[in-house]
């Protein structure tokens, strides 16, 4: 694999054990158009493949981690693309890895884009960092897991109020959530990640993708058919036409977030 290979999508960096890689649609707060989401699963299959790379971290150019699906696309193509032919994808944002991955969260992670973050073993998140399932909301539903990895995070009763409600969750709540593992800087997010990852890389590597393996077992023993099943309830509600109209609902929901945080803030001023 290349030192650094800038494609305008998705950036990737591989460095000393290694791969930072970026979601790069800025003007778009990273959202996950069809052309994004193809060129993140082969930049993940890339990396799980690169026996150089010990640990890897998802982050987005800023301001955003990623706000979920292109949902103007969506709307215009009158439901999602077909799943990946590979049965270890559906379901999924990308096949699992068999190296740890850390999500290096800087902005707004929201919708498919929390889907991301909780596919991520463990999330390092910036003070700008937000999470919401705003899928309700726009009128949608999860296919990446958030049914089942959101309750195994922050608990069943948590899980359900933030798919129900909608709310934006501000970095230091997802903290106390359990949500994220540490709050840094803005600009200190990067080299936290990072540092977290070298201390991976100094490990015995056959040793971490074996306890990887052994927790993704036990997690999908616990899930059981959870992941199928929201698979299949969100295809069902996109064929029956329970989508019609999102497009227009977007706009709302960045407006209800910025809402949401203004009023946090002023509360705490």
């Amino acid at each position: 694999m290349p030192q650094s290979d800038r494609q305008d999508l998705v950036l990737l960096d591989s460095k000393d054990g290694v791969a930072t890689v970026t979601l790069n649609r800025p003007e778009a707060r990273n959202a996950l158009s069809s052309a994004l989401r193809r060129r993140l699963r082969d930049v993940m299959a890339a990396v799980d493949a690169d026996g150089s790379v010990a640990a890897v971290i998802l982050t987005g150019t800023d301001p955003a981690f990623c706000a979920g699906l292109d949902l103007k696309e969506l709307s215009a193509r009158g439901g999602p693309e077909p799943e990946p032919a590979d049965p270890g994808i559906q379901g999924l944002p990308w096949a699992p890895l068999r190296k740890p991955l850390i999500g290096a969260v800087n902005g707004v992670a929201i919708t498919g884009g929390f889907e991301l973050a909780l596919n991520c073993d463990f999330l390092i998140a910036s003070e700008r960092a937000t999470f919401a399932d705003t899928h309700a909301r726009v009128g949608i539903l999860p296919g990446w897991g958030l049914s089942v990895l959101l309750p195994q995070r922050v608990g069943f009763a948590m899980a359900r109020r933030m798919s129900f409600t909608g709310d934006f969750m501000p970095a230091r709540r997802a903290y106390e959530c359990g949500l994220v593992t540490d709050v840094v800087d803005h600009d200190d997010l990067l080299p936290a990640a990072r540092r977290a990852a070298s201390a991976i890389v100094s490990n015995n590597k056959p040793a971490v993708e074996a306890l990887l393996a052994s927790y993704r077992r036990i997690e999908a023993a616990a899930a059981g058919d959870g992941i199928a099943l929201e698979a299949s309830a969100s295809r069902d509600w996109a064929r029956g036409g329970g989508m019609a109209g999102l497009a227009d609902r977007v706009g709302g929901v960045f407006d209800r977030g910025r809402s949401q945080m203004s009023s946090r803030e002023n509360q705490a001023q």
